[in-house]
């Protein structure tokens, strides 16, 4: 019998706001998960916490990018004993690698490889005490096949899928899967500043580059977040016990690569 039942597992959606990241915490929320909410916008989370099935939902507002903020919000977020920690950030701004400041990559893998780092280490021990954890990074195609114009994201992305990766093989003797889920052309807000950026460098209108993007997608549409929220509660669930370590494209078969 398939098993998507997350009741009784209290899960944190980091970037929760919107997009994908509040599509997944409405997603685990219909599985039976207590989710706690957690980005910048307080506004955005309190709205959402609101809307969330069931009951005993929270939220934490806070910015990863921060490092000052999230060291001083780890002990609360280590005593939610989550079992589930869905590792999710805004990408770094578009740009060439060969253009971007020391800063910006700096900047970049504080948001998210130093981010997820620390929340693992706070959120680990009480996996282990559960017998059950589940760590999902949500990045990007790009580990595949770096996409034109995000250098930075391409790097930073890809030094996350690597870590994962590496910490799959430490953790899974605890019965910690730790899993990367990679969005293509998804309808969100960053994709709509993607598209708007595109635009502008290229000398074109947006629905010119909308249509370019489209025609590099076999199914022919932009993802809508829910779906790629629903790969991500599989991963989560029982059923994926024995699947860690692996990149996961939700990009309606944009790759080329296997």
């Amino acid at each position: 019998m398939l098993n998507l039942d997350l009741s009784g597992r209290p899960a944190l959606v980091c970037g929760a706001s919107q997009g994908i990241g509040a599509a997944t915490a409405r997603t685990l929320a219909d599985c039976g998960a207590t989710v706690t909410l957690l980005s910048r916008n307080q506004q955005r989370l309190e709205e959402l916490c609101t809307k969330l099935p069931g009951s005993g939902h929270d939220f934490l507002a806070l910015d990863l990018g921060s490092p000052d903020d999230l060291a001083e919000a780890l002990p609360r977020i280590a005593e939610g004993g989550y079992h589930i920690l869905v590792h999710n950030s805004g990408g770094p701004p578009a740009g060439r690698a060969i253009d971007a400041d020391p800063a910006e990559f700096e900047a970049g893998f504080h948001q998210h490889l130093i981010a997820g780092q620390r929340l693992a280490q706070a959120l680990v021990p009480g996996m282990r005490k559960a017998a059950y954890g589940r760590i999902v990074n949500i990045i990007s195609t790009s580990v595949k096949e770096p996409i034109p114009g995000l250098g930075v994201s391409n790097t930073v992305r890809g030094a996350v899928a690597a870590w994962a990766k590496t910490l799959s093989r430490e953790l899974g003797p605890d019965g910690i899967t730790v899993n990367n889920v990679l969005p293509g052309f998804t309808q969100t807000p960053r994709l709509d500043g993607l598209v708007a950026g595109k635009a502008d460098k290229q000398n074109a209108s947006e629905g010119e580059v909308r249509a370019a993007m489209l025609a590099q997608v076999p199914i022919g549409r932009f993802c809508k977040p829910e779906e790629t929220a629903a790969a991500i509660a599989f991963l989560c669930s029982p059923l994926a016990s024995y699947i860690t370590g692996i990149n996961l494209p939700v990009d309606g078969g944009r790759l080329g690569s296997l």
